[in-house]
């Protein structure tokens, strides 16, 4: 009995000696070769330079950015005080009581310094007025607001403006609120050529 004590328990701890064999003999063959291992580090440290890199030019470009358009919504707002300069002059000039009076000419140049005076310091500060009136219609540019008919021009022509647009560098600040041109209706124009003829003929008439 004894003996076949031993013969198992040396089976085994041969079996534990074969098992641990085994394991080794694995974590050899997984373990990477130095040429592989330094390659798997290169590789790590190119994607953490990359991953640095996209970092600064993302910081680079809202740094420029603010610094660039960091007054956006300040300038926005500012365009309300030259709207409201507008239509006071439009208000003042309207105004029955104050028309062809000397106060009347005084307080409307006041306000046009004023105004002129505002816009040059947008202009130092890269703001500018978008050009529209007799420019053909942009929607990068323009808001269209109503149609006009007109015989001289082009459909599409802008040839009013209600109200200025501006541009802050290459970013729009505010589209330009405009009227544009175009073709009168067929039934018009027959009531105006209709017109003009018997207009031309009353006055054969009266030669």
């Amino acid at each position: 009995m004894e003996k076949e004590e031993n013969q198992n328990s040396q089976s085994d701890d041969n079996s534990e000696d074969n098992e641990n064999k085994d394991l080794n003999e694995s974590s050899e063959n997984t373990e990477l070769k130095p040429e592989d291992k330094i390659k798997e580090l290169e590789d790590k440290l190119a994607r953490a330079y990359a991953e640095i890199e996209n970092q600064r030019r993302r910081y680079e470009k809202e740094k420029n950015e603010a610094f660039d358009y960091g007054g956006f919504s300040l300038a926005r707002e500012t365009l309300n005080l030259i709207d409201n300069l507008e239509r006071s002059k439009v208000a003042l000039e309207n105004d029955e009581k104050l028309k062809n009076s000397e106060t009347l000419k005084k307080t409307v140049d006041h306000l046009n310094v004023i105004q002129k005076d505002m816009i040059s310091i947008l202009e130092k500060n890269n703001i500018k007025e978008i050009k529209s009136i007799d420019q053909k219609l942009d929607p990068n540019l323009h808001q269209a607001m109503m149609e006009v008919e007109d015989h001289n021009k082009e459909p599409g022509i802008v040839v009013q403006e209600i109200q200025k647009g501006f541009m802050m560098k290459d970013r729009l600040l505010r589209p330009s609120l405009v009227a544009v041109s175009k073709k009168p209706d067929k039934n018009d124009e027959n009531l105006d050529q209709n017109q003009k003829s018997e207009e031309n003929q009353s006055k054969s008439n009266e030669n």
